[in-house]
């Protein structure tokens, strides 16, 4: 699914209060070297200019004064100036609308059709802004990881219908092929995707089993049916479609196209099970699958900070030999976003890091 980067997007986060931020000092979340003022540009994102004037960027709706004078302040867009400013002592981010709101493009008005004639009508004006809202966050990162795949239960997989032949007696199918599958159909659902299976997430610390990963390979439409072996164009493949791979009904869920990073509700501490890429080092806009989820309240948007595992050394001057290996505490070295949370384990981009961090690292509060 296509994603924009510059859709119109209402700063949601707006409305978020999170108990965290009400304890927070709001002078101690300006940067020492915070601008005074910044044009927003093209190509921006509210989390890159809530960088710039805070050292923590979702504290953003802290400090952020709704000019009353403004139609509709939680849309910035390139041109407008954003102005830091000083109420009572607190600091405060007020916003000077540039051109960009008001910038529009023409279009001749078009002729409509009235039954079986065309009525003329008089010449007149469509216009439609032409600059669109900045988002919150870029996704280009993620845009092309969003549907993928997904988390399943053991044997739900197993279960669905499975590839049975190609029509050219193939083994490997690509674009514009036709192949025939068999299973238990639903009679209503034209459009399936095409799986195998992926990894199987197992809790670092309990070794629960959290999810089995359904790794989407492709896209295949229906086009005929013959009791149980149902005929398919094979529409679009992410890798070599296969006899045997799987088939469901594409999945009806909800797909963000913008991201408002908030903190966690409630206390979190998990770790970093794997990168996807099959890679274990882990770095700025990489995709990580953290242990935690929903039922952890990490959802969408979600925030976490990441804390690089301490060291394990040797205390020479310890006298019971129980206490001669000593891990190091866990310091901060990164930032992460959850983009897909499912009942207990979730997808995570990392945003910020400071030092080369691993599978294995803590995720948490920040």
């Amino acid at each position: 699914m296509k994603m924009h980067l510059r859709a119109t997007v209402a700063l949601i986060a707006l409305l978020f209060t999170s108990i965290y931020a009400m304890a927070a000092d709001i002078g101690s979340l300006l940067r020492e070297d915070h601008p005074d003022q910044y044009m927003v540009k093209e190509g921006d994102t509210l989390w890159g200019i809530a960088g710039m004037f805070l050292t923590v960027p979702w504290y953003w709706p802290e400090i952020w004064h709704v000019n009353p004078e403004i139609k509709n302040p939680h849309l910035i867009y390139p041109g407008d100036e954003i102005v830091l400013k000083y109420v009572g002592g607190d600091p405060m981010l007020t916003l000077k609308r540039g051109p960009g709101e008001r910038t529009y493009k023409l279009k001749p008005q078009q002729s409509v059709r009235q039954g079986d004639r065309f009525e003329k009508l008089e010449p007149k004006v469509r216009m439609s802004p032409l600059s669109s809202a900045i988002p919150a966050i870029p996704l280009d990162a993620v845009a092309s990881l969003m549907s993928t795949g997904r988390i399943v239960e053991e044997d739900t997989l197993s279960k669905a219908p499975y590839i049975l032949a190609g029509r050219s007696e193939r083994l490997i199918f690509g674009p514009g092929d036709q192949f025939y599958a068999r299973g238990d159909w639903d009679e209503e659902t034209s459009v399936y995707g095409i799986f195998r299976s992926g990894n199987t997430y197992k809790d670092p610390d309990t070794g629960d089993v959290l999810g089995y990963e359904a790794i989407e390979v492709g896209l295949a439409k229906a086009v005929d049916r013959e009791g149980d072996i149902v005929t398919f164009d094979l529409v679009s493949v992410k890798e070599d479609v296969r006899i045997g791979d799987r088939l469901m009904p594409t999945e009806e869920r909800r797909v963000e196209s913008t991201f408002y990073p908030t903190p966690p509700e409630q206390r979190v501490e998990g770790v970093i099970m794997t990168v996807l890429g099959g890679v274990t080092q882990v770095g700025r806009n990489d995709v990580v699958v953290v242990n935690r989820g929903l039922t952890n309240g990490v959802g969408v948007g979600t925030v976490l900070a990441i804390a690089k595992q301490g060291p394990m050394i040797r205390d020479r001057f310890a006298r019971d030999r129980k206490e001669k290996q000593v891990q190091l505490p866990s310091e901060r070295a990164g930032i992460l976003m959850i983009f897909r949370a499912f009942d207990r384990m979730a997808y995570g981009l990392v945003l910020e890091t400071t030092e080369p961090l691993r599978v294995g690292d803590v995720v948490r509060n920040p």
